[in-house]
Formats: structure tokens, sequence, C-alpha cells
């Protein structure tokens, strides 16, 4: 009796502990970090500064002779162009389509859980597997999408509005290529932008739209002077997940294009995996993905500035 009673004081004692429960709950989450996160980065920076390739295990530090080869490699160079491209130019679009869907799905009507379920389903499907999918109704060949045009009289006859040709090559077209890539990602994105959106709709006080609608505010005027000074800072929030999901997204452009045709969709991460990995070139591929680092952390700091000044005003 003696000894249960000394254990479960001991028990007590121990769970009564917020210091020591605190440490062992958060201890498993700092081992993933660093096992996944710390020490890739660890070896991405080791390799960076060394030779290594996949073909040999000898190797030696070079310095920083790979990032001087890098930024004078004009796919590098495209590369990161094409980086700044697909990313703005997605991210206007997201917020632009977001503000519009998370106003449609916060609305009521009839049938809205299956619009929310269609709106949604982008995100809850693989990445890889919804690309596939793009991949087919981009095809040069069977696209759907050139049915519909030649069906429309759009497309394949002498005075077609988009020329005589039976089909677009989509992804054939350096053009059509990146306006490809570029709407498959919108695709992929926008449901995550539209729920941090909807939530911050639903944070907005009733009782200010209502003083709106009593002062004769139209809807325009609600949603410019009201709703949108207010969402901002989520916004800065959705913002900030496109552009770190949107940096280092690869999967997108090495299903569609693989960074074709001639490197005209390449973006840095996709040229560092083929450069890394697929060529071989360990040293290099490092280099490439080490340069998204500091990139990133001016756009996070950037949009959390942002954020705080336009949550304190």
């Amino acid at each position: 009796m003696l000894r249960q009673d000394i254990k479960r004081m001991l028990t007590k004692n121990w769970m009564d502990n917020k210091k020591l429960l605190s440490a062992i709950m958060i201890t498993p989450a700092i081992l993933y970090i660093l096992i996944m996160v710390g020490l890739p980065l660890i070896l991405a920076i080791f390799y960076s500064f060394s030779d290594a390739t996949t073909g040999s295990s000898d190797f030696k530090f070079i310095g920083l002779q790979n990032f001087r080869d890098i930024l004078e490699d004009p796919i590098f160079r495209k590369s990161l162009m094409n980086t700044f491209i697909f990313t703005f130019s997605s991210q206007i679009i997201v917020l632009i389509l977001s503000n519009i869907l998370a106003m449609v799905l916060a609305a009521n009507y009839r049938g809205k859980w299956i619009v929310r379920f269609l709106i949604l389903l982008p995100w809850t499907a693989p990445i890889s597997l919804g690309t596939i999918g793009w991949l087919w109704m981009l095809d040069s060949i069977f696209s759907p999408f050139d049915w519909i045009l030649r069906y429309m009289g759009l497309l394949g006859t002498q005075n077609a509005l988009l020329g005589n040709m039976s089909n677009m090559y989509w992804l054939g077209e350096p053009v059509y290529a990146m306006a490809s890539v570029i709407l498959v990602h919108i695709w992929r994105i926008l449901p995550l932008s539209t729920v941090i959106l909807m939530a911050g709709l639903s944070s907005i006080p009733h009782d200010l739209m209502e003083a709106a609608s009593i002062d004769g505010a139209g809807f325009f005027r609600t949603f410019f002077k009201i709703k949108i000074p207010l969402l901002i800072p989520i916004m800065s929030i959705s913002l900030l997940f496109g552009f770190v999901f949107t940096f280092t997204d690869m999967t997108v452009v090495y299903v569609l294009t693989r960074g074709g045709p001639i490197h005209s969709t390449q973006v840095l991460s996709s040229w560092a995996f083929l450069k890394g990995i697929e060529a071989g070139d360990l040293a290099h591929g490092a280099a490439i993905a080490l340069f998204l680092l500091p990139l990133l952390a001016c756009v996070v700091i950037l949009i959390l500035k942002l954020a705080r000044r336009t949550e304190v005003t």
C-alpha cells in the first residue's frame, strides 16, 4: 500500500510539472523538424560548397564556385525569371478569385455544400494525380479543350479566330505552356486561399455589416470600404502561404512540361531537381535550391511587415 501511495505521488508530481510536460510534448515536433528540415538543409549547404556528384564518392570543397557557375548559367537566369512570373501572376489571380469564391461560399443558398465540395476538391486530391489529369486535358492531340474550340468554330477552319490549325499544342508552345502551368497551379492553390478568406469573412462583426446596410451602403461600397480593409491581414497570410507553396513547388512544372519547351517553363525548384538529382550534379543542384532561401526570406519579411502594419493601423 505504501509503495502504491509513493508511486501515485510521484506520478502526480510529474503530471503537475508544466515545464516538464511542455518539454515532453514539444520534443517530437522539434525532432521532426530537425530530421526532416534541419538535416537536409545542412547537407545542402555542405554540398553547395563542394564538387559532389552522384557518380563519385570523392569530393573537395571549392568555396563559392558553384554559386558563380549558376549565376553565369543562362538556364538558371531564365528559371529565376520564370519563377517570378509564375509566382506573381498566379498569386494575383488567386487573390482575386479567392475573394469572389469566399463570398460565394459564405452566402446562404440551397446546394451550397455541393459548391463547397467542388471548389475544395482540388486541395484534397493528390497534386500529382490532379496534374496528370490536366496533362491529358492539355494533350497536343486528344485535348478536350481543342475539341470544344473546334466545335464552336474557333479553331481548325480557315477563318477561325484561333487559326486554322487543328490543335492548340498547349504544352508545346512557350507562351501557351507557361499559361497552362499557371492555370493548373491556380486550380491547385485556390481552395486554400478561399478557406483562409472564408475564415476572415466570418470574423467580421455582424453589427458592422448591419450598420453599413442601414446607412444605405451598397455591395461594392461595403466590399471595398469595410470588408477589404478588415481582410488585408488575412489576405497577407493567404499570400504568404501562396508565395511559399508556389516558390517551392515543382510538381506542376515537372509533370506537365519538365521545364520545356526549351526551358520556357523552367523554375528554380524544377531546375534544381533536374540538375541535382536527374543529372547527378549534387553541388550545383544544392546551390540552386539554396538560392531560394534568401528569396523566400525577403518575401516572408515583406509580407509579415505589411500584415503587421495593416493590423496596427
